[in-house]
């Protein structure tokens, strides 16, 4: 094995897209956005086809466009950008890339692309039901939705999709839940009497594909669920497979004296004569720093945690006794089929949340695919 490595399950991404198209009658757009959580853009993008995703998902237009100069033809939507991106939203009009609009400045920008292109630029209009990011408020769309369809009428814009997001879908039976389905609701009647009706809506991210088919709509967006990791809290993974493992060979092991301090501050110290491991990760690579003496690992079978620090680029395991030798494997996280740690334990050792445990994993890290596509 390498010294470290993310090794990326690409027939794991593809069974869960498959499992999740098999639970709806929707379409499937699969989100690949923050470089496939962490995964890879572009390898994960066409696993999720493969597995029967026929819609792409990016926060940014440069992921978008990423996409297509990889040579994927599939609708993509692209939905977080700003003023200073007036170029980069010509460049997706012209790559056919959809792009959100959530107010009257971004569809000023974007039938300026449309006219400097020569093309109709396909939009999505977002609204925002309750979350209070990203979307125009209930006060502004009825301009907003006026507004989209006299440019559609001018043939500047196509009004593609009307969306909008959950806040609380991955706890089921929550209040919101029903407030923002009915909200979504009267924004398509709005939107219906403004002369707008989208062929596709969407409202439905990975908890709510997984537990809301009455949200599902047209169109569905499961993001963290593409990489086989559940959004819904102690549920474990189900049916769904983690596609990314997380390990390096060990750089280092020596036997200690007890009464040790290791690594800075000491904030660890051996107990009696023991056997520290190195393992070559560290806070550059996304290992979080906050897992000093929680993070759990597994070497040679056995499950240990980080002791003392974890340092920029590495950390100490205490193995005790177990035997371990310098290249042999430390897993920080995988599956768990055999045992080994998984993102959720991670996750709830350091008080967060999976998803940020394989998207921070950084570029310093190699990616090893299996399974391809």
């Amino acid at each position: 094995m390498l010294r470290t490595e993310a090794v990326v399950d690409l027939a794991a991404i593809r069974a869960n897209v498959a499992t999740l198209r098999a639970g709806t009658a929707a379409d499937v757009m699969a989100i690949v956005k923050a470089d496939g959580y962490g995964h890879g853009l572009v390898q994960s993008a066409r696993a999720a086809l493969a597995g029967g995703a026929t819609w792409l998902g990016t926060a940014t237009i440069d992921e978008a466009l990423a996409l297509r100069a990889a040579g994927l033809t599939e609708p993509v939507l692209a939905w977080l950008w700003t003023p200073g991106e007036q170029a980069a939203v010509q460049r997706a009009v012209a790559d056919g890339i959809d792009v959100s609009v959530s107010s009257g400045w971004q569809l000023d920008a974007v039938r300026a692309a449309a006219t400097a292109t020569g093309r109709t630029a396909r939009v999505h209009l977002k609204i925002d039901t309750g979350l209070s990011r990203n979307g125009s408020y209930v006060t502004d769309w009825p301009e907003l939705v006026a507004a989209a369809a006299k440019a559609q009428a001018a043939g500047e814009v196509q009004a593609y999709g009307v969306w909008s997001h959950f806040a609380y879908a991955d706890q089921p039976g929550h209040p919101t839940i029903a407030r923002q389905i009915a909200a979504f609701g009267d924004a398509l009647e709005v939107a219906e009497r403004a002369g707008v009706r989208p062929a596709v809506r969407h409202l439905a991210n990975s908890a709510a594909t997984l537990s809301l088919p009455q949200a599902h709509f047209d169109l569905v967006r499961p993001g963290i669920a593409v990489y086989g990791l559940s959004p819904m809290p102690g549920a474990g993974d189900g049916p769904l497979v983690p596609a990314m493992t997380l390990r390096a060979a060990l750089a280092s092991v020596k036997r200690v004296a007890a009464g040790e301090g290791v690594s800075y501050a000491h904030a660890y110290t051996t107990t009696r004569e023991s056997t520290l491991a190195l393992v070559p990760l560290g806070y550059a690579d996304g290992v979080p720093r906050h897992a000093s003496d929680v993070g759990p690992v597994s070497i040679n079978g056995a499950r240990f945690t980080v002791s003392g620090r974890v340092c920029m680029d590495q950390f100490v395991v205490d193995v005790g006794d177990h035997p371990v030798a310098p290249g042999d494997a430390a897993l920080l996280f995988g599956p768990g089929r055999d045992g080994e740690p998984t993102a959720h334990d991670w996750a709830e050792a350091i008080g967060t949340i999976h998803y940020e445990i394989v998207t921070r994993v950084g570029a310093r890290v190699p990616r090893v695919y299996v399974g391809e596509v």
